[in-house]
């Protein structure tokens, strides 16, 4: 075949390859532009809902968007109401179905099939109002084990018992025009006007008082009434003054854990506990209410109220639990300042460094002084629970911080480790002896209670164990959690607040679990094994542990209470060290690297806050990366154009994810501007399929979006660039 003609016929293959190339990128690009134009819509706040551990915004662009752990991973799409339980959300969708996420221990979130026209979440069910005003509820149903009750209250929902909680999702026949789920128990209004209460009533909450009311709201153990006449009326536990409506009118009202009203003004009063804050609403008028919950079987939740202001703004008081222990809240103990360190400790909400000069320095909660660190040089530091202790060079424990315990009391001598606890410290004398000091109530400190000999170590948790020079290890305190340490030699120990791990002489990790908290908290934890490998320290937090591999590499496991926990930034460190909820470790360099491994409803998105502050359409172009890891996870990230790779918090496919589901990633901020989520989901075929979803945005689908099944591990694989904005 002559040459010229082989350069003719690929001359057109070249021009026919270019003109099919140019119709694709111009049918992809109408896409694109067609799905951009959602980001012009309004995202301001239509609903506003608070559960026991999330809260969560109905946007009058119809899309939900929840912060905080459980239940706050809510689906993409078009809803037209959502409704927060404990430790679930449920939405009600533009067709009438309703779909739940979050935990799903008693099936609170199986919500059946058909339409709706309202939903509510509570403590551990759920009841959906139907189109004929019929109520089905789902989820926990009472004590009573057995059949379900006569005549029949949950017809086409299959019922289940649980001894101490009475039928609360068991429904009465006659109809309603509002329902609402509370702890264990359920209200629903009649179209009468009249209140009807069912479930659990150990302290009155479902003993409805007559008349006529407009609106109706079921709390963790109460349940509060609106009159017709805008007079608050509740019954129930008034424990802590949640049932001592206020006088006056009102447009609404919302019981959780306390109680809080809209007045007719916009003003917003609340009544009962107060421990953190919450019943002082702040000033200002408001369009809508929330009160959080703190309700079984967590036996924690949010102490937090939130409010919907008439500007549109989103604000939220108190904190997130009404329980010391539980608290949990982003006070800036992962924001760890610049410069080297050579010890870095995580406590409950701040952090201390010991920098190389030999000063301390800490960040983050401080208002009983832990992050108040002395002058002079160190040797070591551990951040407590409210307190910090830090070493001197001279041998000397000196503490810092509450004192409610005498936790700081540090006795006279000479100790070479110091590890602050609770509400307790333990220091390693010279010789080798143990001495504790603080809350010796159930026996955590209690001479008598601490092993005799030498001990080359030791760290305080929930409990107190140390490592004996054999490398065994020996724990004491809190007696009824039961010995559970396991046998053989050990080269290192931390204790963390439901569980411990060693780190073995082979550089394997074995952890274990107390047996109290492995039978209160079973449903509630993933499993504490570690994974495999070698490893050279370990750090536990709550239901948390990090470990630093030999190869310098972080790996996390356990319970972030929101699925997994999070390594840090791929890189090699040099130590790690975990806190109640949050970690940091630091870089082969020195410096200081923290990353929260919860947050919390506090944390409300800054659009949410600011609103007219969040742009609709972010100028920006990137592209979505992803790697597969060793354990079979995908972990993903955002690429800008002009910029470094950007890991969102919340960036782990896990391997059992459910086929055809989408998941969405924590929002990515750019140069402190939120620019959107990825999201991901596994198709039928084994591959990945990315997308990326603009902040006030639809989806974007790329045209290279799809991660292989058979991935090579560690290598970085790019999509196709995603344009965000003109």
């Amino acid at each position: 075949m002559p040459k010229t003609f082989t350069r003719r016929r690929t001359a057109l293959i070249s021009l026919a390859l270019a003109v099919a190339l140019l119709l694709v990128t111009a049918a992809l690009s109408a896409a694109l532009d067609w799905q951009r134009a959602g980001a012009q819509e309004s995202r301001r706040v239509a609903v506003i809902t608070v559960g026991g551990h999330q809260a969560c915004a109905l946007l009058d662009s119809k899309e939900i968007e929840c912060w905080g752990s459980y239940g706050a991973d809510a689906p993409r799409g078009l809803f037209r109401a959502v409704s927060a339980g404990d430790l679930h959300t449920c939405g009600l969708r533009e067709s009438g179905e309703i779909e739940c996420w979050g935990q799903n221990w008693s099936g609170q979130t199986d919500a059946p099939a058909g339409r709706f026209r309202a939903v509510s979440a509570g403590g551990v069910h759920t009841c959906g109002l139907r189109e004929t005003g019929a109520v089905e509820c789902w989820g926990e149903h009472g004590s009573n084990r057995g059949a379900p009750p006569s005549p029949p209250a949950c017809p086409g929902v299959e019922c289940w018992w649980l001894d101490g909680y009475h039928d609360q999702a068991d429904t009465a026949e006659k109809r309603f025009s509002a329902i609402s789920a509370g702890g264990a128990h359920t209200c629903g209004l009649r179209g009468s006007g009249e209140v009807m209460c069912w479930g659990t009533n150990l302290n009155g909450q479902a003993d409805a008082p007559p008349g006529r009311f407009s609106a109706v709201s079921a709390g963790d153990y109460h349940s509060c009434g609106l009159r017709e006449s805008g007079q608050v009326e509740c019954w129930g536990s008034n424990l802590s003054g949640q049932a001592d409506a206020l006088p006056g009118r009102f447009s609404a009202v919302s019981a959780g854990d306390q109680t809080c009203g809209l007045r007719e003004s916009g003003k917003i009063e609340c009544w009962g506990r107060s421990t953190y804050g919450q019943t002082g609403a702040p000033p200002g008028r408001f369009s809508a209410v929330g009160a959080g919950s703190f309700v079984w079987p967590t036996g924690r939740g949010s102490a937090y109220n939130c409010g919907l202001r008439t500007t549109g703004e989103v604000e939220c008081w108190g904190s997130e639990s009404g329980e010391r222990n539980h608290l949990i809240h982003n006070y800036g103990q992962a924001d760890a300042p610049e410069g080297l360190f050579r010890i870095v400790s995580a406590g409950d909400e701040h952090t201390c460094g010991l920098r190389v000069s030999g000063a301390i320095e800490c960040w983050g909660a401080g208002r009983y002084g832990q992050a108040n660190a002395p002058e002079g040089r160190f040797r070591a530091v551990s951040a407590g629970d409210r307190h910090t202790c830090g070493l001197r060079t001279s041998g000397a424990i000196e503490c810092w911080g509450d004192n409610e315990y005498g936790q700081t009391d540090a006795p006279v001598g000479r100790y070479s480790v110091v590890s602050a606890g609770w509400s307790r410290t333990c220091g390693l004398r010279e010789s080798g002896e143990v001495a504790c000091w603080g809350n010796d109530a159930i026996g955590r400190t209690d001479a008598i209670q601490t092993p005799e000999g030498a001990f080359t170590t030791v760290s305080t948790g929930g409990r107190s164990c140390g490592l004996r020079e054999s490398g065994e290890v020996g724990c004491w305190g809190f007696k009824q959690w039961g010995p559970d340490t396991p046998p053989g030699d050990f080269s290192a120990i931390s204790v963390g607040g439901f569980y411990g791990c060693g780190l073995r002489k082979s550089g394997e990790l074995e952890c274990w679990r107390w047996a109290w908290a492995r039978e209160q908290r079973a449903s509630t934890l993933v499993d504490e094994d570690p994974p495999a490998g070698r490893f050279r320290a370990v750090g536990v937090g709550v239901d948390f542990a990090c470990g630093l591999r030999e190869t310098g590499e972080i790996a996390c496991w356990g319970f972030n209470h929101a699925g997994r926990a999070e390594a840090p930034p791929p890189g090699r460190y040099s130590a790690i060290s975990a806190g109640r909820y949050h970690a940091c470790a630091l870089t082969a360099e020195g410096a200081a690297i923290c990353w929260m491994i919860y947050n919390g409803v506090a944390d409300v998105p800054a659009w949410l806050r600011q609103p007219s502050a969040a742009p609709a359409n972010v100028a920006a172009s990137g592209q979505i990366v992803a790697r597969r890891l060793a354990d079979g996870r995908t972990e993903f990230g955002w690429l800008p154009a002009a910029g470094a790779r950007v890991l969102p918090r919340q960036r782990y496919f896990p391997v059992d994810a459910q086929v055809d589901r989408w998941l969405r990633s924590s929002v990515i901020e750019v140069g402190a501007v939120e620019v959107g989520r990825i999201e991901a989901r596994l198709l039928a075929d084994g591959r990945i399929e990315f997308a990326f979803t603009p902040t006030g945005g639809q989806r974007i689908l790329p045209s290279s979006r799809y991660f292989p099944a058979d991935a090579a591990i560690g290598r970085w694989l790019r999509s196709t660039e995603i344009e965000l904005g003109e």
